[in-house]
């Protein structure tokens, strides 16, 4: 082991590695908030076998926005290079989830709405629906909705313009 690499132990629990991301990652966005000169909370979970980090602040979410960015544009990057401060410490690709200011809880709410309508369109209609095209996280949450109204659905295209295709059943 290198100075200054974690690693979970030799056949370690996923539950300890995953922990030991959110831990990783909560200190490089400590760093980056203070660079920043930002306030916010960093709370840190695990779901759905991934480390879920969340910042979120007491004084509202104004400020928090500027690292949300518009459609979540700037919350995916950062997303991206803290999977990217993990994979550094621990050699070990990350899949880690990060919301700010509560922007990714609200629009997974939004799209297992839309996916749900979807399907109950497809269920009266008998017809595929298309719907506009979807970042991988977002065609996740849609697929889900759909497997939970008992569809299924599919993505096609090419990124950035891949979609999700709620099929009858």
């Amino acid at each position: 082991m290198t100075e200054g690499t974690i690693s979970a132990p030799e056949g370690g629990d996923t539950l300890t590695r995953l922990e030991q991301e959110g831990e990783i990652a909560a200190d490089y966005l400590e760093g980056l908030l203070d660079i920043a000169d930002l306030d916010g909370d960093i709370d840190m979970d695990v779901e759905a076998d991934r480390a879920a980090v969340s910042i979120i602040s007491d004084a509202g979410t104004k400020d928090l926005q500027k690292l949300v960015g518009r459609d979540g544009e700037v919350l995916e990057a950062l997303q991206e290079l803290t999977r990217l401060a993990v994979h550094r410490e621990t050699g070990d690709r990350s899949r880690l989830m990060l919301d700010i200011a509560g922007f990714r809880a609200n629009k997974r709410s939004e799209l297992a709405e839309l996916g749900a309508k979807a399907a109950s369109e497809v269920k009266s209609t008998g017809e595929p629906v298309q719907l506009d095209p979807m970042t991988p996280f977002e065609r996740k949450v849609v697929h889900d909705a759909v497997a939970a109204a008992g569809l299924r659905s599919e993505s096609e295209g090419e990124e950035p313009q891949r979609f999700v295709v709620v099929l009858p059943a």
